[in-house]
């Protein structure tokens, strides 16, 4: 499977694993090839992407958009270690379903665990990176950065 067609397969799956997993009215953004670095402003979740498609996945927002996820998933603000855990545990649900929705593809993707992102972080390591502005209605903006490997 060829770069671009890979590409488009976990672009499209990491599309339908966010309106599967945010219980929110969705607008997706087209999305935007980006070089790096990236900078994280806030609060962020990354998670490693192996197998037959390898790189990486942000997912970036501030505490106060995590914040009313939190609330609208689980009934309860969270803040502090709750927020950050959340925030952890949100980028395993998106990422997990991706996983699932490429093999439905014929792809073999298997992801690390989340490392939580806080404070400002600059991202170096790619070469080029495709980014997703996702617009949640009533929260607030996240964006999804896919950084692409291979």
């Amino acid at each position: 499977m060829t770069l671009t067609k890979s590409a488009t397969e976990i672009l499209n799956g990491t599309i339908e694993s966010v309106k599967g997993v945010l219980p929110f009215d969705i607008s997706i953004d087209k999305p935007v090839l980006i070089p790096a670095p990236f900078t994280q402003q806030s609060l962020g979740v990354l998670i490693g992407l192996t197998g037959d498609f390898r790189g990486r996945i942000i997912i970036d927002g501030n505490e106060q958009v995590f914040g009313k996820l939190g609330e609208a998933m689980f009934g309860m603000a969270l803040e502090g270690d709750m927020l950050e855990s959340f925030s952890g545990e949100l980028g395993n649900m998106i990422a997990g379903n991706l996983s699932t929705f490429v093999s439905k593809n014929g792809i073999e993707m298997d992801i690390t665990p989340p490392t939580v992102l806080v404070g400002e972080t600059k991202m170096y390591g790619f070469t080029k990176a495709l980014r997703l502005p996702i617009s949640l209605h009533t929260v607030g903006e996240l964006t999804i950065i896919l950084m692409l490997e291979s």
